[in-house]
């Protein structure tokens, strides 16, 4: 009996944009650690602890790494039950978001770097390989 890959960990994403129903920016966020993604270029979001909900993990998530709360819009689905991978150890549920109130996002915590990119500007900078096809789905999105 072959043996079965194990479960990986979930993580939450958000495509953090002007407009939700027609977004002409998106937010890219430059990391600074694990030293391997160092330098490279993601959505903002990260790791779903025990027991705690998608979307509360998503919100918990923005107002740690860049101090705003935000409004969720539509889940932008991915190959795996809706999900992206992220290597072997994550999938990685992704939302159109916006930011709710007048506070700008920081980079706060794990990032260093924050940037609005328009569509032509989207691949400006080096994005994470594994965030990458999530922003060519967004692109197709933005006007």
């Amino acid at each position: 009996m072959p043996a079965t890959a194990p479960e990986r960990r979930v993580v939450v994403g958000a495509a953090l944009v002007d407009d939700m129903s027609r977004p002409h920016v998106l937010l890219g966020a430059r990391r600074t650690a694990p030293a391997a993604h160092a330098g490279g270029w993601e959505l903002p979001g990260g790791k779903v602890e025990p027991g705690e909900g998608l979307h509360a993990a998503l919100h918990r998530e923005l107002l740690e790494e860049l101090g705003v709360e935000i409004r969720v819009g539509d889940q932008i689905l991915g190959p795996l039950d809706g999900a992206w991978p992220l290597g072997e150890t994550y999938v990685m549920h992704v939302w159109i978001t916006r930011v709710a109130g007048s506070h700008a996002p920081e980079p706060l915590e794990d990032h260093d770097q924050l940037r609005w990119l328009t569509r032509a500007q989207l691949f400006d900078v080096p994005w994470l390989p594994d965030d990458l096809p999530v922003v060519e789905a967004v692109s197709r999105w933005m006007t």
